[in-house]
Parts: structure tokens; C-alpha cells; sequence
């Protein structure tokens, strides 16, 4: 009888530490900013400047593509702007020069007879040619912006801060459209993804204040709910949620363990 009621006494005792503790979840570290690189184009890959596990900076080099076809469409593109803008000036010049011999002939015979007729009809033919080239112009200067764009993505650069997890490529590999070739990680900004089940769903809402502890570091400290997402399946019944925390100047990389702590709802 005696040994019964120690046994209630030490099954009471470890219910008060559990409930004064809260609901310890288990969840694991992800990112919150996690950059596909593609290529747009298809070719070979001439350089790579980054590794795996390499910090990168926004605007760092990270491939290049070889160029030899885009250079060549490069300054045919660039030498089809050139001519339009030659024969623009040149039909300027030419209209420059009719108008001349119109005020000309009309201080001199007026604004009748023959060659005055012809001169009306070479403006009206120069104009139209005009008119032609600046479409022409137009259209080589879009072509040359075209290629500019393309040269971008000739060589790709880092979107934003993070670290390289996944290198799909090498020099002399071919890249093609939409395939993915790195993927950078923030690991700044990270959370914690964790699954709560119906039952304590209703003991948790945004910018309540947690305990978030990574073992594997013996790292604790206080995290906020940012966000609380239904799961994308319903059989599972589960609802995910993020959880924001300061990691400091530690190593806490996403895919790591995590703990988090609801305190008790008094």
C-alpha cells in the first residue's frame, strides 16, 4: 500500500514538471529564402566560380556560359543598328536638300510648273523612306537591347546573400533551358518548421513567444510564431508552423534539429 501511494506520488510529481514545462515539439531548421538558379539559355558551361559550401554575396559571379554564337548574333544585331542609323541620316540629308531647292525655286519661279511638281514628289518619296528607316532603327535598337539581355544571362550572378547547397553543373556540361544548375540557401534568416496535430492547435496563434532550443549546439533561446500554415494534406490531419528565431554568430544550418516549447495556457 505503501509503495502504491510513492508511485502516485512520484506519476503527480512528474505530471506537474511536464505541465509546468509546456508541449516540447520537435521540428527541423529551414530557410527562409532558398534561391533555384536556372539557365534560360541553352549551352555549354565555359566557367564556374563557385563550390559547394561557398558564401556568396548578391551580385557574385557564379557561371558562365560560352558566347561564341551570342557574339556573333551580338554584332550582327549591333551592325544592323549601325547601317539603319547611317540611312537615317542619309534620308535626312536628302529631304535637307529638296527642302533647300524648293525655297529656292519659289523665290525664283514660285510654286507652279513641272519641277516644282517633281520636288513635291521626291519630298512625299523621301518622307516615306524616312519613315521606313526610323522603323528600321527602332527595330535593330530592340534587337541590340534583346541581345544585351541575353548576354546577362550568359553569366549568372547570385540573387541574393547565401550559401551554395546544390551544384548541378561543370565546365563543359550543357545547360539547358529551365534546368536547375545551383541553389543557394539564406542562412541568415532561418526558421524552424514544425508539425502540430488538432489538439494543440488551439494553444498557439502568431507573435506568441516560444522556447527554441538546438541540442545538437546546447543553443536556447526565445522565438515568436510567424506564421501558422495548413498542411497540403488532409489526411494527415497535421497543421505546419514557422517559428522566427535569432540563431547569433552559431553554426545553425537548415536541416538541423530543432525543439520548441509552448508554455502552459494559464
Amino acid at each position: 500500500m505503501l509503495q502504491m501511494k510513492k508511485f502516485v506520488m512520484v506519476a503527480f510529481l512528474l505530471l506537474t514538471v511536464v505541465q509546468a514545462g509546456g508541449i516540447t515539439l520537435t521540428g527541423t531548421v529551414v530557410s527562409d529564402g532558398q534561391k533555384m538558379i536556372g539557365s534560360r539559355y541553352m549551352g555549354y558551361v565555359k566557367k564556374v566560380y563557385v563550390k559547394l559550401g561557398d558564401k556568396v554575396k548578391r551580385e557574385d559571379d557564379l557561371y558562365e556560359m560560352e558566347s561564341a554564337e551570342f557574339d556573333i548574333m551580338k554584332t550582327q544585331a549591333n551592325l544592323m543598328l549601325e547601317q539603319s542609323q547611317i540611312a537615317l541620316e542619309y534620308w535626312r540629308d536628302r529631304l535637307r536638300v529638296i527642302n533647300r531647292k524648293k525655297e529656292t525655286m519659289k523665290k525664283k519661279q514660285g510654286i507652279t510648273g513641272f519641277d516644282w511638281d517633281d520636288l513635291e514628289g521626291q519630298v512625299e518619296n523621301v518622307k516615306a523612306m524616312l519613315e521606313s528607316t526610323k522603323i528600321m532603327v527602332k527595330h535593330a535598337a530592340e534587337q541590340v537591347k534583346e541581345m544585351a539581355v541575353v548576354f546577362n544571362y550568359l553569366k549568372m550572378k547570385a540573387p541574393a546573400d547565401g550559401v551554395v547547397v546544390q551544384k548541378n553543373i561543370k565546365v563543359g556540361d550543357m545547360v539547358m533551358p529551365g534546368m536547375l544548375t545551383i541553389m543557394i540557401v539564406d542562412t541568415e534568416n532561418l526558421e524552424i518548421d514544425v508539425s502540430l496535430s488538432e489538439g494543440i492547435i488551439g494553444k498557439v496563434h502568431e507573435g506568441q513567444r516560444l522556447t527554441v532550443e538546438i541540442p545538437s549546439l546546447k543553443y536556447k533561446t526565445i522565438g515568436t510564431v510567424h506564421a501558422i500554415i495548413p498542411d497540403a494534406n488532409p489526411m494527415t490531419h497535421k497543421i505546419k508552423m514557422r517559428v522566427t528565431f535569432d540563431k547569433g554568430d552559431l553554426n545553425i544550418f537548415p536541416g538541423m534539429y530543432a525543439k520548441v516549447t509552448i508554455p502552459d495556457q494559464k
